[in-house]
């Protein structure tokens, strides 16, 4: 059973072995229609990418990063037993119950921040169940399986994932980045603890209104961009 999407977005499985998010790049890089969505269901782990056709500069765009990742903790936030807690981390991190369960990621066609891209794709991970490891064995790590969610469907979870993500993005087409950023930090973990991003170690105080970390030095604030959490595009 495949997945279905509404309307403005078009699916289509990974091929045998294929990691969806190079697969997207590789598409994108080729001109595919933003919207794109690739997607692997195994069964250990549940991979999805969108393909996104940014109009502003690619400091901007990666709002889709936060964006992609509220839509993963509000669709499984609504299909998880209530007693399943989900949140994020600023760099990626999906942790369920407090554990890394998941990540985000993402590339897009250029790395200069004041470039509009031609293509930008946000990809994320879960695990579904921890294979070759007695469960409680790595505490720090964990899958859905083994936080109760052993019922949920990993259609439904891409379906879900696909409508809030959709709902996001049109909210923020319309009402700017402040929704979504009040929604974000949230759910983002760590805020007030000591941090290391980007070479900069201290304090992290939370987020500018383009999502960039600030972190609080002995001597300054710093801004760590979220550009910087950019895969290099092969």
């Amino acid at each position: 059973m495949q997945p279905t999407f509404p309307p403005l977005l078009q699916g289509q499985p990974a091929r045998a072995g294929e990691d969806p998010f190079e697969r997207a790049k590789a598409m994108a890089a080729l001109g595919c229609d933003g919207g794109t969505i690739l997607h692997a269901i195994q069964a250990d782990r549940l991979r999805v990418a969108v393909v996104l056709a940014p109009e502003l500069s690619l400091r901007d765009a990666m709002a889709m990063l936060p964006l992609c990742a509220v839509g993963f903790q509000n669709a499984l936030g609504a299909l998880a037993p209530p007693e399943v807690a989900v949140h994020l981390t600023w760099d990626g991190e999906i942790r369920v119950n407090g554990a890394r369960c998941g990540y985000l990621r993402a590339a897009a066609s250029v790395n200069d921040p004041d470039a509009v891209p031609d293509w930008l794709v946000i990809g994320w991970e879960v695990a579904l169940m921890q294979v070759g490891q007695a469960p409680g064995e790595t505490p720090d790590v964990t899958a859905l399986h083994e936080e109760g969610c052993a019922d949920l469907s990993p259609v439904s979870l891409v379906e879900s994932w696909s409508r809030h993500m959709l709902s996001w993005l049109h909210r923020w087409e319309e009402e700017g980045n402040a929704p979504l950023h009040a929604e974000w930090m949230g759910l983002v973990q760590g805020v007030g603890e000591d941090v290391s991003q980007g070479g900069i170690s201290g304090t992290f105080l939370g987020t500018d209104d383009r999502f960039g970390m600030l972190i609080r030095t002995n001597e300054t604030t710093h801004l760590v961009p979220m550009t910087t959490l950019l895969e290099e595009s092969r």
